[in-house]
């Protein structure tokens, strides 16, 4: 009865509201943060799909070989989302009571990440194969942030795609300044929404860009400490 409860969000609106409200700013810093670290370490993007197939088919018209990390970066997104999928389907949860867990793997993940590369030094070799395996390591975390934000708050906004999330911002903008019939729904409570987002991404992508020049190879340790404190908020 008890486990049945807490995988309805139904039953606890108050506590669902304040996790939809809070969860996906944080997991936007973590995004973006990871996103620049894995770009400016390994050359591809840990969270953004479509920018490696961009890439990768740039580079394979103009007679370049691809880079291998953002080759494998697909296919290992796509592993790593059945992964969580499964995990969940075990766990039997779902809502607010399957973020825990999978907040768990994104921090182990990212833990894995950092430990790799003090011991490694990816920077050395960034296409060498120790950080091929580390960047798909981080590939992995950014899939799972993914898998479980449609997972446990469908409703939610992406936390690493920030075009559609600029797009809703200026359109609630745009119908929060107008004085005739709004063409988007809530645009006002939209417009906070999806700025918070975007805000909580580039935050990120700066927090990144600092740890890699100030840090080297313990770059990672913003991201993994942001990440276990996603774990103990939520």
């Amino acid at each position: 009865m008890t486990e049945s409860m807490e995988s309805n969000p139904a039953n606890d609106s108050p506590e669902l509201l304040r996790f939809e409200k809070r969860l996906p700013p944080l997991l936007s810093v973590i995004a973006g943060t990871v996103d620049v670290i894995g770009f400016l370490s390994f050359g591809l993007f840990t969270a953004h799909v479509t920018g490696n197939l961009v890439v990768i088919a740039a580079l394979l018209m103009r007679g370049g070989p691809p880079n291998m990390a953002q080759v494998l970066a697909v296919p290992v997104f796509v592993i790593a989302v059945a992964g969580v999928w499964a995990t969940a389907k075990a766990l039997k949860r779902s809502g607010p009571a399957l973020a825990r867990p999978l907040l768990l793997i994104q921090f182990l993940l990212l833990t894995c990440v950092l430990i790799l590369s003090v011991i490694y030094s990816p920077a050395v070799h960034p296409h060498g194969r120790m950080s091929v395996v580390i960047a798909m390591i981080a590939v992995s975390a950014m899939a799972s942030q993914f898998a479980l934000l449609r997972l446990s708050v469908p409703d939610a906004p992406s936390t690493a795609v920030m075009t559609g999330n600029l797009t809703n911002a200026a359109l609630s903008l745009l119908d929060t300044l107008s004085r005739s019939q709004p063409l988007t729904k809530d645009a006002n409570e939209r417009l906070k929404k999806t700025l918070k987002l975007v805000v909580g991404f580039f935050a990120g992508c700066i927090a990144g860009a600092a740890a890699v020049s100030w840090f080297g190879d313990w770059a990672w340790l913003p991201a993994v400490i942001l990440a276990g404190t996603a774990v103990v908020l939520h």
